[in-house]
């Protein structure tokens, strides 16, 4: 038994040999020894046979187990991991400039009360247009402009703007109201250096008894200062969209921008939110009044950092992540 082969095939080929039931040398010592013998030496031989059987069986069981440790110390050693070798270094991700802005924004609006709230990508022509006062024949709501859903009931459309947030915040919520809406919206302009059919903004409303334009203009230029530099000017300039009145561009100039050549920037625009939106969400104009902005992402991070193509935002060089991208 001991020099029995220690290979796994052959050892099952040695076990048959030894107790197969019709050709197995246990099966041939009964049928030609122990079968044939007279009746009272059947015990004797019997009882040998037992023996041997109890034997060869232990010594089988033995033997299976040395071929099963050297099976698995065989394929412990060649799974072994080699420590000697060099480790492979893998890559840290970053936070992509859009997300980065994001994040460096909100921090700024949550550091003076402002919370986040977010809205759904598809939106009604109500929260999109009609409560915004954004009249059905405002040229706004063209197919040219706006992505509507085919067969959707209710004419549902990619949201153009987070302003629907502002007005689901304030049907839900009474004033005081102070919160900032990021998110993506969807535009129906051609893909170009400074134009993409998708992209993000951010929009704040804050909603209270006696909010007038000083605070409106102490909030942005205090949200600019923190985002670029203590030496930012903010320019106010005047402008109209339907849901706020008046209305208001935001030009910025600093140092950074003069060296570039460019005296101010336009980066956002503003205003005091409309009577006729509050009054659409259930809110006295007559107690209350508040104010509302919006920038877009993607714009800010180009000025800020003198990007020309907003196309180096969208499509996923890693060269561009590396260039631009903070560690998680």
């Amino acid at each position: 038994m001991a020099d029995a082969s220690s290979d796994p095939e052959k050892w099952k080929v040695f076990v048959v040999l030894w107790t197969g039931r019709k050709s197995g040398v246990l099966s041939l010592i009964t049928d030609n020894w122990l079968k044939p013998a007279p009746k009272d030496l059947k015990p004797i031989i019997g009882q040998e046979l037992n023996k041997l059987k109890a034997h060869v069986e232990a010594a089988l069981e033995e033997k299976r187990k040395e071929i099963e440790a050297a099976t698995e110390e065989a394929a412990a050693a060649r799974d072994q991991i080699d420590l000697s070798l060099p480790g492979v270094e893998r890559a840290i991700g970053t936070r992509h400039l859009i997300r980065q802005t994001f994040d460096e924004l909100l921090r700024i609006f949550l550091s003076i009360g402002f919370s986040v709230v977010e809205g759904p990508e598809i939106e009604t022509p109500y929260y999109n247009f009609e409560a915004l006062n954004i009249p059905e024949h405002h040229p706004a709501r063209d197919n040219m402009d706006t992505f509507y859903i085919e067969g959707a009931r209710g004419g549902h459309l990619l949201r153009t703007h987070t302003s629907p947030v502002q007005i689901r915040t304030m049907l839900k919520q009474k004033p005081p109201i102070r919160i900032v809406a990021p998110g993506r919206v969807f535009r129906r302009d051609e893909l170009d250096a400074t134009h993409s059919p998708t992209f993000h903004q951010i929009e704040g409303l804050y909603v209270d008894k006696n909010v007038t334009v000083a605070d409106l203009k102490g909030t942005v230029e205090f949200f600019f200062k923190q985002l670029l530099s203590p030496e930012t000017e903010v320019r106010f300039r005047p402008h109209f969209f339907p849901y706020t009145e008046p209305s208001f561009e935001i030009d910025l100039s600093t140092p950074q921008f003069r060296a570039r050549g460019k005296e101010w920037i336009e980066i956002a625009g503003c205003g005091m939110v409309n009577p006729r939106v509050l009054v659409a969400c259930g809110i006295d104009p007559d107690r209350y009044s508040g104010f509302a902005f919006g920038l877009g992402i993607e714009r800010t991070l180009m000025i800020r950092h003198g990007l020309a193509d907003i196309r180096d935002t969208l499509e996923g060089d890693v060269r561009f992540s590396r260039a631009f991208g903070m560690e998680a």
